[in-house]
C-alpha cells in the first residue's frame, strides 16, 4: 500500500493508498487518527486516504486555541494540500462532524461527498426538540464535566483533568487506549459550554448540498441527530441513512458492516462539486 506523510501548517497528515479520489477522515472526541485504522485498511486499495489527529487534541496546548474559523481553515489548508485539484469526500465522526461540516458549508466547491457517522443535525431547532428533558441534562451533564477537566488542566491540575476526562471516556466505552487520551481533547467541550476562542454559537446550519451517507448507533441513551434530518436525508437522491445496532464508535463496532456500505456506497453515489 502506497503511504507518505506530510506536514500542513504542524499538522502531521497521512496519505494511504491509492486512486484518483481522496478521502479525508476526521475524529472526533477523544480519537486520534489511529481511529480509522480499519477503514483505510478496507478504502486504501481503492481511494487515497488522507487522516490526522484534530489539532489540539495531539498534545496538550502551548498557544492560543483555535477558533472555529481557524479549525475551518487549518481543514482546508489540509484538504487543498492533499487534492489541489479536486473536491473530496469527507469521512467524519463526532466532533469531526461539527467541523466538517463547517468546512462544507464555508467551502462547499471543496467537498464532492460526506460520510457523516453518529452525529446529524446538532444545532438544529429540530434536534432539540427530539430530546427529552433528561436527555437534555443528560448532554450537559457529560460535556459540562468535560468542559470543567478541560479548565483544570489549564489552570496546572493535569492528573485531575486528565482523570476525569479518562474516567468519562470509560463511561462512554471509548475504544482510544487510556494512555492517550489526555484533558486538552476536551477543547470543544470548553469551546461549546466555555465560550472559549470565541464559542460556538456561530456554527453554519447542517445542510448538506452534496451526497451524504450517515451511519449511526442506535444503542445508546439519547441520538445526535433528530428524526426530520433522517427523513430528510433518506429522501434525497444520492444520499442515505443506515441505523446500526451498536452504540457511537459504529466504525469499530460494527467495522465490517460499515467499510462494507463504505465502499458500496462511494460507488453509486458519484462525487460531485459543491
Amino acid at each position: 500500500m502506497t503511504s507518505s506523510t506530510l506536514q500542513v501548517r504542524g499538522t502531521e497528515v497521512w496519505v494511504e493508498g491509492t486512486g484518483p479520489q481522496t478521502i479525508v477522515m476526521i475524529h472526533g472526541w477523544p480519537d486520534t487518527y489511529r481511529l480509522w485504522d480499519g477503514m483505510v485498511a478496507a478504502l486504501a486499495p481503492h481511494y487515497r486516504c488522507v487522516r490526522f489527529t484534530l489539532p489540539g487534541f495531539e498534545t496538550p496546548p502551548t498557544g492560543a486555541t483555535r477558533s472555529l474559523a481557524q479549525m475551518t481553515a487549518q481543514l482546508l489548508a489540509i484538504v487543498d494540500a492533499v487534492s489541489p485539484g479536486q473536491p473530496v469526500t469527507l469521512m467524519l465522526h463526532d466532533w469531526g462532524c461539527i467541523f466538517g461540516y463547517e468546512l462544507a458549508a464555508r467551502h462547499p466547491q471543496r467537498v464532492a461527498r460526506i460520510v457523516g457517522i453518529d452525529i446529524g443535525d446538532h444545532n438544529s431547532k429540530a434536534f432539540l426538540r427530539s430530546l427529552t428533558g433528561g436527555q437534555k441534562m443528560q448532554i450537559l451533564g457529560y460535556q459540562l464535566w468535560l468542559a470543567l477537566a478541560w479548565g483544570l488542566g489549564t489552570l496546572g491540575a493535569t492528573g485531575l483533568a486528565n482523570g476525569m476526562t479518562r474516567r468519562m471516556a470509560r463511561a462512554m466505552r471509548c475504544p482510544t487506549p487510556q494512555a492517550d487520551i489526555g484533558w486538552h481533547m476536551n477543547t470543544p467541550y470548553a469551546m461549546a459550554w466555555l465560550g472559549v476562542a470565541g464559542g460556538l454559537r456561530r456554527t453554519a446550519p447542517v445542510r448538506l448540498q452534496c451526497p451524504t451517507l450517515y451511519a449511526y448507533g442506535a444503542r445508546k441513551p439519547f441520538m445526535f441527530h433528530s428524526p426530520e434530518w433522517l427523513q430528510t436525508l433518506g429522501n434525497t437522491p444520492g444520499s442515505a441513512v443506515q441505523e446500526y445496532a451498536c452504540g457511537h464508535w459504529v466504525m469499530v463496532d460494527r467495522a465490517q458492516a460499515l467499510q462494507a456500505q463504505v465502499l458500496a456506497w462511494l460507488v453509486t453515489a458519484p462525487p460531485t462539486a459543491g
